[in-house]
């Protein structure tokens, strides 16, 4: 059973450990230097660098050594010598507070590898530390506890006579141990020595690696290596010489998909659904939000039926808009683009009500700017942002009457060639009256014959 889970694990996470020397991922960095260039330190430990090691000789109270550059999704490998009674261990997502910083810290130093959310202050010490429940396995995403799960974890024990002894992967003392840490969504994965996950649910956030020296005794890290986990690459496919074929995604997950710069390095890249493909190659992807793959033989994907990017907010970076159909789960939900930091964007509902499963994006009453043209409440509509407060409710204007909202088909243009822009669904078409002032569209339906001549719609 534990050989199938490790099998299992392996094909659902490229950067699952294997029993062997080393990360089990492709680092984007491994430390080799003899300098603490890039990295800075908080708290009473003296840090330096030797030949490819980062050694730590603790204070009074310890000290830690962080990282310059923020991540989310992270893989951290090292190898650690802690001598003494000594404390150490690693700190991920690293977040700044008014009095210091907290994030998720992954004891090495004692035996049973506890995860911990902890509050530290400016000083550097931990003044507060919670320890987080069990969860990983086979799961991404763990769900919320329920009252069995929130019991203290311990795993079985065998009492069968093995054909084969497992390696030894506990902590050794007062010598080198290899610990390989995968922060992916919401779950901690630690491995120590090639042994089994010790696994832990921590919060969505994002910041630096940090590395702790406390109690008495020198620490030393060596052959560190940490990459970005939330950024995909995938081979490019090929097809022939005059044709380019590209499969951005493997699974299911969303209706649509759009395109904007969103990095502005000057290339348009695609968003879809949960993933931004960068341009030009598209080959590297990162999540916009956690993602969920779907069956499509027995579910809609329901967190983005369409993809709207455009600056909504209108601070120069491109966000997106999805826009869902269902009840309390469906809406408008704005993405605001965080302008560079490789994290997942924060989520806002905007418009609280969709009833039709397509939209559209157009500069309905001439401003410039994009509004979405929807159904809902029964209604033709279609909404913007409050300048004001782009992030809260949106400003929704009713274009119809009740009743005349459908699930499908919905069209912006120029209808009567006036220069304004007019609403088409399959009732009928809304003219834009010649109302500068209000910019909005009235309640007049033109009548009009359907393409097959067998049906009219008669004015409001």
């Amino acid at each position: 059973m534990f050989g199938k889970r490790l099998l299992m694990l392996a094909m659902l996470f490229s950067f699952v450990p294997v029993f062997a020397a080393g990360p089990s991922f492709h680092p984007d960095t491994t430390f080799s230097g003899s300098s603490l260039s890039g990295w800075h330190t908080i708290g009473p430990a003296e840090w330096r660098a030797e030949s490819g090691e980062l050694v730590a000789t603790p204070k009074q109270g310890g000290g830690w050594l962080v990282l310059d550059r923020s991540y989310q999704d992270i893989g951290v490998y090292t190898q650690f010598r802690c001598a003494g009674a000594c404390e150490t261990g690693v700190l991920l997502r690293a977040e700044k507070t008014p009095t210091g910083m907290k994030g998720i810290y992954v004891a090495l130093s004692d035996p049973d590898l506890p995860t911990y959310s902890v509050t530290i202050d400016a000083q550097g010490q931990i003044v507060e530390r919670n320890k987080l429940r069990h969860g990983g396995g086979l799961e991404r995403i763990a769900p919320p506890p329920s009252p069995e799960a929130a019991r203290e974890f311990h795993p079985p024990v065998s009492t069968v006579t093995l054909p084969f002894t497992a390696p030894d992967s506990k902590l050794r003392a007062d010598d080198w141990n290899q610990v390989e840490i995968l922060f992916d969504a919401n779950i901690v994965r630690t491995f120590l020595n090639d042994g089994r996950e010790h696994g832990a649910v921590g919060d969505e956030g994002y910041g630096p690696i940090a590395l702790y020296a406390g109690g008495s005794g020198e620490v030393r890290f060596k052959d560190l290596a940490y990459k970005d986990l939330g950024l995909k690459v995938r081979l490019p496919d090929k097809t022939s010489s005059n044709f380019r074929k590209e499969q951005l995604s493997d699974f299911y997950y969303s209706w649509s998909s759009g395109a904007a710069d969103f990095n502005h390095d000057g290339v348009l890249d695609i968003v879809s659904g949960p993933y931004l493909y960068y341009g030009p190659d598209y080959t590297r992807s990162r999540e916009m939000y956690l993602a969920e793959s779907v069956n499509p033989s027995t579910k809609f994907a329901g967190d983005a039926w369409m993809d709207f990017p455009a600056d909504f907010t209108g601070d120069g970076w491109a966000d997106v808009v999805t826009v869902s159909y269902g009840g309390a789960n469906g809406g408008v939900f704005l993405y605001v683009n965080p302008k560079g930091e490789e994290r997942r964007w924060e989520k806002f509902k905007v418009v609280p009500d969709v009833q039709s499963e397509i939209a559209v994006m157009r500069d309905v009453d001439g401003d410039s700017k994009p509004e979405i043209v929807y159904m809902g409440g029964g209604q033709v509509r279609y909404a913007k942002p409050d300048p004001a407060n782009p992030t809260g409710q949106w400003i929704v204007h009713n274009v119809s009457e009740k009743g005349y909202a459908t699930a499908h088909g919905i069209g912006v243009g120029d209808v009567n060639g006036d220069g304004r822009v007019d609403i088409v669904n399959p009732y009928g078409w809304w003219e834009q009256p010649a109302r500068a002032a209000t910019r909005r569209l009235g309640p007049t339906i033109r009548k009009r014959l359907a393409a097959m001549g067998a049906a009219s719609w008669a004015a409001a």
